[in-house]
């Protein structure tokens, strides 16, 4: 950053030579005065879609009824957004749908992995990845190995291992462990594109390259780079990839997931969950079934509609940007940020808990104090900041391009200041809430 400077007054600058700051106001801001630093686990709410919902509501649901799954292409909508999605992750038409929770696409999408690579028993995963994905992990290797009563004897043979690598900082994976791991053994590889904690952010070309030549597939959870960070999922070549539509494409508390099932996989891929909106002919009401073409048999029950509507019209603003400009914007933010955090909040026993190096680093930074819990509550509670804490120690600052000002980063910056020089954090007790 040229002429980089602690005052207010760069912010303004930087936000005044910002080619994507009308996009701003495409979004409901309710409390100007709101410092929301948590796009990166539920995006603002655009004007669109709560447009769009009033829609649904009074004229298509409220006036339609039943009608609407025809009337309004209601049926449709989880392939014609996959498409839309498609253009945000590089993916050619035919292989991202919408569909359920990012949980159980994972579900699907790795059980069909190990199903085709039937006799490996190894899956292999980032110890610092979300929680839920390893908890999904382990229960589909607990599900699919054989119990001790059944013994050697069952379809599947050995047990089926989840093994993970750590890393040497807590903040970057270590590599040569997890290329280490990959064994002629392994089935599945499950990685966080960007990870949640520190927003490391993974080569996903030199990963996948990585896991082929052992033989093994590979499934990306893009949670945390989708809208903010250019994925190519085609041009790496990926297997399957899941991701939530909630944080920077702003769908909504809940919103429907998407899942990407590469084409060289679509005519062997299966998923294990045979719902009617996966069958082939739902409305011939076969009592057998029979899979669904393409990426269209992973889909499963009825889709949620209204949210799932709201979320398409969310996805507007995202694509009018373009990848290439979100990606300028949110690297601008989060070097901004380190830089202010270096010179203020440094003194104030802060350290960083993300790359430094912007090439592998997402869209969220964390910071890491002792007293992170306490100071993330103070912040919340008195300073009008909205950030979130990851246990032990991090304090995340999500980064959303199409609405996140500088100024505002300066602003949450100076607000942490007062709290630490004011010791106002002292009076919250480190006791958690349930959501922090």
């Amino acid at each position: 950053m040229q002429n980089f400077n602690l005052s207010r007054n760069y912010a303004t600058q930087l936000d005044f030579q910002d080619e994507l700051a009308s996009f701003r106001e495409q979004f409901v801001i309710d409390d100007p005065d709101l410092l929301y630093m948590d796009g990166n686990s539920l995006g603002r709410l655009s004007k669109a879609s709560q447009t769009r919902v009033r829609e649904v509501l009074d004229d298509e649901w409220g006036r339609d009824l039943i009608n609407g799954w025809n009337k309004n292409g209601w049926w449709d909508a989880p392939l014609r957004i996959g498409e839309k999605i498609a253009a945000l992750v590089g993916a050619a038409q035919g292989q991202v749908l919408v569909s359920d929770q990012t949980s159980v696409n994972l579900f699907k999408l790795a059980a069909s992995a190990l199903a085709l690579r039937a006799g490996r028993k190894q899956i292999v995963s980032d110890a610092y990845n979300f929680p839920s994905d390893l908890y999904v992990l382990q229960g589909l290797a607990n599900l699919l190995s054989p119990s001790p009563l059944q013994g050697e004897g069952r379809v599947g043979g050995r047990a089926y291992e989840l093994v993970t690598f750590g890393s040497r900082d807590g903040i970057t994976p270590d590599l040569d462990e997890l290329e280490s791991l990959i064994t002629e053994d392994t089935a599945l590889v499950e990685l966080s594109h960007v990870t949640f904690k520190s927003g490391y952010l993974f080569d996903m070309q030199k990963i996948t390259e990585m896991v082929h030549r052992k033989g093994a597939l590979v499934l990306w959870d893009l949670c945390h780079s989708i809208g903010a960070t250019p994925v190519a999922l085609d041009d790496c070549n990926a297997d399957f990839a899941i991701g939530c539509t909630y944080k920077y494409l702003n769908g909504g508390p809940g919103a429907p997931a998407m899942l990407y099932v590469n084409k060289k996989h679509q005519a062997d891929a299966s998923s294990p969950i045979w719902g009617w909106w996966g069958q082939s002919d739902p409305f011939a009401f076969n009592v057998d079934y029979q899979p669904a073409d393409g990426v269209a048999r992973f889909a499963t029950g009825t889709a949620p509609m209204l949210s799932l509507l709201a979320m398409e019209s969310a996805l507007g603003p995202a694509l009018e940007a373009g990848l290439p400009r979100l990606r300028s914007k949110s690297l601008q933010l989060s070097e901004y940020l380190i830089r202010l955090s270096d010179e203020i909040l440094a003194p104030l026993g802060f350290s960083l808990g993300s790359p430094r190096d912007a090439t592998v680093r997402g869209s969220h930074v964390s910071l890491r104090h002792a007293d992170a819990y306490r100071i993330n509550r103070a912040l919340i509670e008195e300073m009008k900041v909205i950030p979130d804490f990851r246990a032990p120690d991090n304090i995340r600052l999500g980064l959303a391009p199409l609405y996140t000002t500088f100024a505002e980063v300066w602003e949450t910056v100076e607000r942490m200041r007062i709290v630490m020089v004011e010791k106002r954090y002292e009076k919250y007790s480190g006791q958690r809430l349930k959501v922090t």
